[in-house]
């Protein structure tokens, strides 16, 4: 948790092998329809951190993450964005929002 009482979240999800450089370009031009409704459903200082065998990191600060996640949910752009993003994944049925699992933070340094 942050200072403020913003929960900080992270989150692993995998990219296929074969599909990493086409998720680093989709990624270089998200759609500002996404980015706005991820700002007015409580998503803030959100990054994802790819690593060369495809793990990719998330991490995002939010007052309430089950309620940011809801509230995306409901939002049309968000289920654009997950059709288009679901055959980049590995072992997911679904949605990548759906596969979202926050981590447990153990240590923190401000």
């Amino acid at each position: 948790m942050t200072s403020d009482g913003t929960k900080r979240v992270c989150f692993l999800l995998k990219v296929r092998q074969d599909r990493l450089e086409e998720y680093k370009e989709r990624h270089q031009a998200v759609w500002p329809e996404m980015r706005d409704a991820l700002r007015e459903t409580g998503w803030h200082n959100y990054s994802l951190f790819l690593r060369e065998d495809g793990l990719l990191v998330g991490y995002l600060e939010t007052d309430d993450f089950a309620a940011a996640q809801e509230a995306m949910a409901r939002t049309d752009v968000n289920a654009r964005w997950q059709a288009e993003m679901a055959p980049f994944f590995e072992d997911l049925d679904g949605r990548p929002d759906e596969g979202m699992r926050p981590l447990p933070e153990v240590f923190h340094l401000d």
